[in-house]
């Protein structure tokens, strides 16, 4: 058994790639080393659920979009099936997410577990600093408690 991976902390600057090379990316080339960083980023900040969401429907757009344009039949159906295919590509994308960013991930130079690793420790990040907002705001209403009782 091996040991979970590390939270990497990226050295370089993330570098967001240009439109061109995100399709790429989305559709799922790697991309240069530069945009390593960013990748880490991608599938670790707070919305990379719906990244990979975006991604997802990068990806099964093509197949729409050949099933509407050259499937004969009425236009009702070709959307029909279209949404049925949207549906169950999603179902399955997001059934297996954690798996397809860690692939990401690899491909980007990272070792496999670092996108996990990367949102334990954003998380465990982000709860700290709600503690202590926690703790802050508790203290402030038992200061005013006190002082509406006169102590």
């Amino acid at each position: 058994m091996t040991r979970p991976a590390e939270a990497p902390v990226p050295a370089e600057p993330v570098v967001r790639p240009n439109p061109l090379r995100w399709l790429g990316y989305a559709l799922g080339t790697g991309l240069p080393a530069r945009h390593s960083s960013w990748v880490l980023f991608d599938v670790t900040t707070g919305t990379w659920v719906l990244r990979h969401a975006a991604r997802t429907l990068v990806q099964l757009a093509v197949p729409v979009l050949l099933i509407v344009v050259f499937v004969p039949g009425p236009l009702g159906l070709r959307l029909g099936m279209s949404l049925i295919g949207v549906i169950l590509g999603m179902a399955f994308s997001l059934a297996y997410m954690t798996e397809t960013v860690e692939n990401r991930v690899r491909k980007a130079g990272y070792p496999i577990g670092s996108a996990q690793a990367g949102r334990d420790r954003l998380s465990a990040e982000r709860e700290v600093v709600a503690s202590q907002r926690r703790r802050e705001a508790a203290a402030r209403r038992a200061e005013r408690y006190r002082s509406r009782q006169g102590r």
